[in-house]
């Protein structure tokens, strides 16, 4: 259950349209609003939908209190009708949207949110917050992963975001694939594993390295990772492995030249007889890092603070846009920022192999169906309850099947088009 209170996130301009459409009358009409990105970040060729599971939990939990409604009133931003308003206020509409876990293109209807007018618009600040930073995170995970071949990856990077920020963060990349997370609270909010040791302070903290490894092995046993390079990293894998013996678990690393060091930290374990002692590398690690360090006798590695902030792209450049109202498509004309009106249906072109090929829309209508079609939207609410939401771990295999999916050009990390041309059929 998530400690954060998410009614007042809501912009000031949003309650501002609340308060004239309940004031115009048209604030109970029916209306549908998609979720899409017009692009995706320089360089991507997919983007990771992550998030909504989280966002579901913050929906149902969307209530204004007595002290919130008071300061609005205060400060003038809402009226008294919409103070009433606002008091009663239960998201009572219908949220569909892609499956966590699953890739999306620019175009891609990735969230319906559907209601009345103002229960819906309310949400739009919400909705995009959750979603841009989860997937984001998701994407740049993602591309870590696959970097890895095969490898386990800890999630490193609380200390370089916000306090809540940093538990999703560590949601999303668990969603991704990643092994781990050193952020305890995400461990036990949502069950995943997590994982770390002790840091340069706790060597710093004792007369010689020996006595920190000591004491932390005394305490530990000899399943723990030792952090060696706090003076000299061979010297401290000398005494790390004459403290623990060669039944050591883990020796990290977290600095200087990690291609050169890796080889020379595998040797020189291999030789104290430590063969089973596994190398954990960390230190500013982005997906390109990783991918250099694919050659080299690397058992896992801690990725911080490229992750957490999306590796480059800290947002996934979602848009939350009003398409349809009583059943009438509504389109935005501005010059590159239009919309196509209506609500979409979306379906993942497959051969009969199982690789993906395109992705369809349909604005208005029903995909013609073929055969290896994959629908891409499910329920996610229906009047404002959860409907067969899944779990974090059917998520994370859901992503993991889609980037088995995609043509191989589609998990490059350098740039270029994405994985799967999106194709929107004409209305009608």
């Amino acid at each position: 259950m998530s400690i954060f209170r998410p009614a007042l996130l809501t912009d000031h301009y949003e309650l501002t349209m609340v308060s004239a459409a309940l004031r115009d009358g048209t604030a109970d009409r029916h209306c549908v609003f998609e979720v899409f990105a017009r692009r995706l970040p320089t360089g991507r060729r997919y983007g990771v939908v992550a998030g909504t599971g989280r966002l579901m939990e913050l929906v149902r939990e969307f209530r204004f209190d007595a002290d919130e409604i008071a300061f609005l009133r205060r400060t003038g931003v809402v009226d008294a009708e919409a103070a009433e308003w606002l008091t009663n206020y239960r998201f009572t509409g219908d949220i569909d949207g892609y499956a966590e876990g699953e890739l999306f293109f620019p175009g891609s209807p990735v969230l319906t949110v559907s209601g009345t007018f103002a229960e819906c618009v309310v949400l739009e600040t919400l909705v995009l917050s959750v979603l841009n930073h989860d997937c984001a995170v998701a994407a740049a995970a993602a591309r870590m992963v696959t970097a890895a071949r095969g490898r386990t990856l800890i999630e490193m990077g609380s200390r370089r975001a916000h306090e809540e920020a940093a538990v999703a963060a560590a949601r999303a990349a668990y969603l991704a694939g990643f092994g781990f997370t050193s952020n305890l609270a995400a461990g036990q909010r949502y069950g995943i594993p997590t994982a770390g040791t002790a840091a340069h302070a706790f060597t710093l903290l004792h007369d010689d390295e020996r006595a920190a490894f000591a004491s932390q092995v005394a305490t530990l046993g000899r399943d723990t990772t030792l952090l060696v390079d706090t003076y000299d990293i061979s010297q401290g894998i000398r005494n790390a492995i004459e403290v623990a013996g060669p039944e050591l678990r883990a020796v990290r690393i977290d600095s200087g030249d990690l291609a050169v060091i890796a080889q020379q930290s595998r040797e020189l374990l291999d030789s104290l007889g430590a063969t089973e002692t596994k190398i954990i590398v960390s230190g500013d690690l982005d997906e390109y890092a990783i991918a250099a360090l694919a050659a080299e006798p690397v058992d896992m590695y801690g990725a911080g603070t490229a992750v957490v902030t999306g590796s480059g792209a800290p947002t996934a450049s979602l848009v939350y846009k009003l398409v349809e109202v009583d059943g009438r498509p509504v389109v935005k004309r501005s010059e590159n920022k239009g919309t196509i009106g209506g609500r979409k249906v979306a379906v993942r072109r497959h051969k009969p192999t199982g690789t993906a090929t395109e992705e369809v829309i349909v604005p208005q209508g029903v995909p013609d169906r073929q055969p290896n079609d994959r629908l891409l939207q499910q329920s996610y609410l229906v009047a404002g309850e959860p409907v067969g939401l899944p779990g974090l771990a059917e998520s994370r295999d859901h992503l993991r099947q889609c980037l088995i999916s995609i043509p191989w050009e589609g998990l490059k990390l350098s740039a270029g088009d994405p994985a799967l041309p999106v194709t929107v059929v004409p209305a009608g």
